[in-house]
């Protein structure tokens, strides 16, 4: 994996003002994962598309999360802190394809990528999306033999499939076990590094570009002279301004 540089990673943040959410982490595996094209990262599943947003957040940050969570019975807020290893899961098996024999139906499947979800993005209704998404991974179902369609199948095998879907790609569904400790309520919340990355990445972008004005203001140097050096050293020359 190729760590970006702050001009790589500034360029990826101003494309991804204009992208929706997917797109801006594709962005940012593109930039990370030189060797493989973005077309074929989009065909990632989403748990090893996450899992290379973890492995990319620590390289670029540090392996340390924090955040904010509101308990849902007292509405007082958490404080979180947990590490990448924490939340990382083993990676799916990687075959294209999986099959399920249940209650008589044989199914076909594959793992949802970016490219199903971004199908069904503009679908407001979750039982459609859902059903469209399930519809989008099923490859070939048969009953006693006989070919049919995915949207003829039963509730039990529907949730048979999902169930193995969420077993072999558990980076995809993060939950975070929390207990509040004002009122000791447990809960479960679900982590999203997508939206997480980008959260973070954005605050730095802002950040960065304060700097560099600054620093040009004072020396006039150029953007990229002043993106190419160490943050020690920016900060070095940031704190001699300020004296």
């Amino acid at each position: 994996m190729h760590t970006p540089s702050a001009a790589e990673l500034l360029d990826v943040w101003e494309r991804g003002l204009a992208q929706p959410l997917i797109e801006r982490a594709l962005g940012l595996l593109a930039v990370a994962y030189l060797e493989t094209a973005r077309e074929s990262i989009a065909h990632w599943s989403i748990g090893q598309r996450d899992a290379g947003l973890l492995r990319l957040r620590e390289a670029l940050i540090g392996p340390q999360l924090t955040g904010l969570a509101t308990c849902p019975q007292c509405g007082d807020q958490l404080e979180l802190a947990f590490n990448v290893s924490d939340i990382l899961a083993q990676p799916a098996e990687g075959a294209e394809s999986y099959a399920l024999d249940i209650a008589g139906y044989a199914v076909q499947f594959r793992l949802p990528d970016s490219t199903d979800v971004t199908a069904i993005a503009a679908e407001t209704d979750l039982r459609p999306a859902r059903q469209q998404l399930f519809c989008r991974c099923v490859l070939q179902v048969s009953r006693d033999g006989e070919p049919t369609t995915a949207d003829q199948l039963p509730d039990e095998v529907i949730l048979a499939v999902g169930q193995r879907m969420a077993l072999i790609d558990s980076q995809a569904d993060v939950q975070l076990a929390l207990t509040c400790p004002s009122c000791a309520h447990a809960w479960e919340a679900a982590f999203d590094i997508v939206s997480f990355l980008w959260s973070e990445i954005n605050a730095w972008a802002v950040r960065m570009l304060h700097e560099v004005h600054r620093l040009a203001s004072a020396y006039g140097w150029r953007e990229a002279d002043i993106l190419a050096l160490s943050p020690m050293r920016r900060q070095l020359y940031l704190e001699m301004i300020g004296a």
